[in-house]
């Protein structure tokens, strides 16, 4: 497997490191992380949903995995982070910067609008 990494923005300018996983690849349970739904461009990579939880279960939820198909998800980017404050903080912030990753080019509702 290829371990390839990426780094995304956050709002706050922090930079988080990724590792890149094919769409279809199988976690193993109870591994809690940071994960991106992302799609290839020739410009790098878009978000198209980003989330957090336990990564076997979430990256298969099968009403966020398949907005993501269908907004033109190819990759996983995902690592481990046992912390659920700072897991929901990483998220939040990657939120601030990623706004393509919202409804209606990406699977995040944006609360309030």
């Amino acid at each position: 497997m290829n371990n390839e990494t990426v780094k995304w923005q956050g709002g706050s300018g922090n930079h988080y490191s990724f590792t890149i996983f094919p769409i279809e690849f199988n976690f193993k349970p109870d591994q809690d992380g940071n994960y991106i739904f992302a799609r290839q461009t020739q410009l790098g990579w878009d978000a198209v949903y980003i989330g957090e939880g336990d990564l076997q279960i979430r990256v298969h939820d099968k009403e966020h995995h398949n907005c993501a198909i269908k907004k033109g998800a190819t990759h996983i980017h995902a690592h481990l982070n046992k912390n659920e404050k700072n897991r929901k903080d990483e998220e939040a912030d990657l939120l601030l910067y990623n706004t393509e990753a919202y409804q209606p080019t990406g699977c995040n509702i944006k609360i309030g609008g």
